[in-house]
């Protein structure tokens, strides 16, 4: 019972907060909303590209495999957009620009066919992980701060697939491929 009360009174402070919540706070919020929502659909062209790169049949598998994953982040961001009252939007996100020309710098500057470039496009891959983690998980705080429930229960589940990927990637590495470029022949 107490229980109940307690979840009760936590909600109707959420509530409150998100009522009387600087409007500068809002707008920043749905800005990073927007700019993730470029990322996302950014990589969906970006994957299939580092895919064709690789070597390693499980590294493909392993993107491939994101790809899906990160079209489905797309069509959350576009839930998020709703429950925001807002149509769809983006807004291009220059780090996820950076962090992809440096993905395909990665692929040129290797060789074809070698481990070290599959070395290359984990790293690379991990970067664009590490800045998908970051962001999902400071928005899901944010929306938390905001009285956005919702939208933080949907943004922690993306946070936890980008968790897993970045998980996923270590693993292809550390069993496999890093071996294989260290003991590569030029």
């Amino acid at each position: 019972m107490q229980k109940t009360v307690k979840k009760s009174a936590t909600l109707k402070a959420a509530n409150n907060v998100a009522e009387q919540t600087d409007p500068m706070l809002k707008e920043f919020f749905h800005d990073e909303v927007k700019d993730i929502y470029w990322a996302e659909k950014h990589l969906t062209k970006a994957i299939p590209k580092l895919a064709k790169a690789t070597t390693s049949e499980e590294l493909k598998n392993a993107l491939t495999d994101h790809l899906e994953v990160t079209r489905t982040h797309v069509t959350r961001l576009e839930q998020v957009f709703e429950l925001l009252g807002a149509k769809p939007q983006a807004k291009k996100c220059e780090a996820m620009e950076g962090l992809s020309k440096e993905a395909d710098s990665i692929v040129e500057d290797t060789e074809e066919g070698s481990a070290t470039r599959d070395v290359g496009i984990i790293m690379a891959c991990q970067k664009v992980e590490h800045y998908e983690i970051a962001t999902y998980g400071g928005l899901a705080q944010l929306a938390k701060t905001l009285g956005l429930e919702e939208i933080a229960e949907i943004l922690e589940l993306t946070l936890s697939e980008e968790k897993e990927t970045d998980s996923t990637l270590s693993q292809i590495a550390m069993h496999d491929i890093n071996y294989a470029a260290a003991t590569e022949v030029e």
